[in-house]
């Protein structure tokens, strides 16, 4: 059994009535992978923007298994502390990261950020040796399309992530940057030019999807269509 750990942001975690692109991704490697796996983590819920708390149950298709590591307004400075406890306690082979946006815009600049991910493997990996990351550099978001500083932190702080992940990348313990999905378009693929819809969820997912697939053959070719 494959046991993978989505770690992120509100981007992740998702709001109530959502699918998220956790569903996406499941669905995809249910018909794809062609073994047994499952998703993994402290945390099953979604965000309810009625209370403002992740108290939610109300995905748009529960039927999936829901586990994950992500949160509302958290970043690589909250998951850093958070990881080696996660890893160790629910077995983790593989982590599927999406986490930055929060970090720059609320808490650690650039470098400190990239210092936060170093934080996270060196962690990730005390818990378990061999296991596997896959990064999602930060995508595409109205911040940054109207704040060019901050758009700068971000093309810096993405930079510094694809360097950080060559440098700890090892055999027994991969690390994967996965691209930032071509075509997204905050006005098209989110609602409110930050958190994906049903088209940026499939897009984050294939985003995911594909770097396991060219890296390491696992799965086939995203169709959001049928997935």
């Amino acid at each position: 059994m494959l046991r993978f750990m989505p770690v992120g942001d509100s981007m992740t975690i998702g709001s109530a009535g959502e699918h998220t692109w956790r569903y996406r991704l499941w669905q995809h490697l249910r018909d794809t992978y062609g073994g047994p796996f499952s998703f993994v983590g402290p945390r099953e819920t979604l965000y309810d923007k009625a209370t403002g708390a992740p108290t939610s149950y109300e995905y748009a298709d529960p039927d999936f298994p829901r586990a994950h590591l992500a949160g509302w307004g958290e970043g690589w400075t909250h998951m850093a502390p958070l990881i080696g406890d996660a890893v160790r306690r629910y077995r983790a082979d593989v982590l599927l990261v999406s986490l930055g946006l929060i970090d720059l815009g609320f808490y650690t600049n650039a470098e400190q950020t990239a210092e936060n991910v170093r934080a996270f493997v060196t962690a990730a990996r005390a818990s378990n040796p061999r296991v596997r990351m896959v990064f999602l550099p930060v995508i595409p978001n109205v911040r940054a399309e109207a704040d060019a500083p901050f758009a700068a932190q971000v093309a810096l702080f993405n930079e510094l992530l694809a360097k950080t992940t060559a440098d700890l990348d090892e055999p027994r313990s991969p690390l994967l940057l996965a691209s930032v999905p071509p075509s997204y378009d905050i006005h098209l693929d989110t609602y409110d030019g930050t958190h994906p819809n049903a088209s940026g969820e499939h897009l984050i997912a294939e985003a995911f999807a594909g770097a396991m697939r060219e890296a390491w053959g696992w799965g086939r070719t995203y169709v959001a269509g049928t997935s």
